[in-house]
């Protein structure tokens, strides 16, 4: 199976199944002598680790990582970095009921097309319990970017039809802890207690829901991004569709852009006090031509409602013949206050790979 590697400089390859032994990924290209802090990699795996709330699915996993090498002494080597989560709470039986039946909307009839065999258990490498993988790897992206002054947060800002106000992060270390207060990683507490009142009615009805994720990176230098193809937002916008359950993307004014006047729309350049160049407004979302112009990066992350529901719906079998399917097992009602870790790592590695690729033309 290809595609299973991410960056170009900054590269990651993640392996494992839901169900398998373990998970897993390999960082290639981490530059050496990055401080390994491995509490804050394990804080952020904790984050999107399953069992961690009544709103969250129910399986018990630690995901305790093991550094396997490229780490010495406390330091990155320059090597290539293994990292291993092994699976602890499988309940493989779970899924006996899907192993000849494709369940709506998930991964079954497209991976059982492409390669004729497929994982049933969890959906094997479909699921995104692989995504732990990614978190580890970016929590490591995240070391070197703080050596850099640069900082990547997220939480989450809608869930169905409920919008948290937009969100100003001018203290990281104060939108976190606001962010953390609360069991849907929502930076506004007020509004946070009528998402998880919703995603708690709608798990009783043993339905689902989707929702938003907003993204800040602060302190990106100006320079960022290779046009034309690889252009920043571009990159950015790859790695968070390829993250589970993604079905939109968009940076700065994004889809509301497209109502404005470029009268309205355009970001004013001025000097500030200190005689940097700034923008007045920044619809751009920090992105200009594919380049960062060293304003916030801001983006958003839509999630579909989990496909995986405790009702009947119907669908066909291997056969091609009608059959009738019901989940089973223990399921997000809402993946998104576990997605806001997913989106951090995704956005660190795309911005630690930029980095890189950039110390070639300085």
């Amino acid at each position: 199976m290809a595609g299973n590697s991410f960056g170009q400089l900054f590269k990651i390859t993640t392996f494992g199944e839901s169900h398998g032994v373990a998970i897993g990924v390999i960082v290639d290209g981490c530059p050496s002598n990055i401080q390994v802090d491995l509490e804050f990699i394990q804080q952020e795996l904790d984050k999107r680790k399953p069992g961690q709330s009544k709103i969250t699915t129910q399986r018990k996993e630690s995901d305790t990582v093991q550094i396997l090498s490229g780490v010495f002494e406390g330091k990155t080597t320059g090597t290539p970095i293994a990292m291993l989560i092994p699976n602890e709470d499988q309940k493989s039986k779970d899924y006996d009921h899907n192993k000849d039946t494709f369940r709506p909307s998930h991964a079954d009839f497209t991976y059982q097309s492409k390669y004729g065999i497929r994982d049933h258990r969890g959906g094997g490498r479909s699921s995104a319990r692989e995504t732990a993988a990614r978190v580890a790897a970016g929590a490591l992206a995240k070391l070197f970017l703080q050596q850099k002054g640069i900082d990547v947060v997220a939480h989450v800002s809608s869930v169905g039809f409920i919008d948290a106000p937009k969100a100003e992060v001018l203290d990281v270390a104060k939108f976190v802890t606001q962010r953390e207060s609360n069991i849907v990683r929502c930076a506004d507490v007020a509004t946070a207690q009528e998402m998880i009142h919703l995603i708690d009615t709608v798990r009783k009805e043993g339905d689902t829901i989707g929702g938003k994720v907003t993204c800040f990176i602060k302190n990106c230098p100006v320079g960022l991004g290779e046009p034309v193809f690889d252009k920043l937002h571009a990159d950015l916008g790859k790695a968070m569709l390829s993250i589970n359950a993604v079905h939109g993307f968009d940076y700065g004014s994004g889809f509301d852009g497209s109502t404005m006047r470029g009268s309205q729309h355009n970001d004013i350049f001025l000097n500030d006090e200190t005689g940097k160049v700034i923008t007045r407004t920044n619809y751009s979302g920090g992105i200009q031509g594919g380049i960062s112009n060293g304003m916030d990066i801001d983006f958003r992350v839509a999630f579909k409602p989990v496909a995986t529901i405790m009702t009947n719906q119907e669908t066909v079998n291997a056969a091609g013949e009608a059959a009738e399917i019901k989940g089973k097992g223990r399921h997000d009602p809402c993946v998104v206050p576990r997605a806001v870790a997913i989106v951090e790592a995704m956005a660190a590695l795309v911005i630690a790979d930029h980095l890189l690729r950039n110390e070639v033309y300085h």
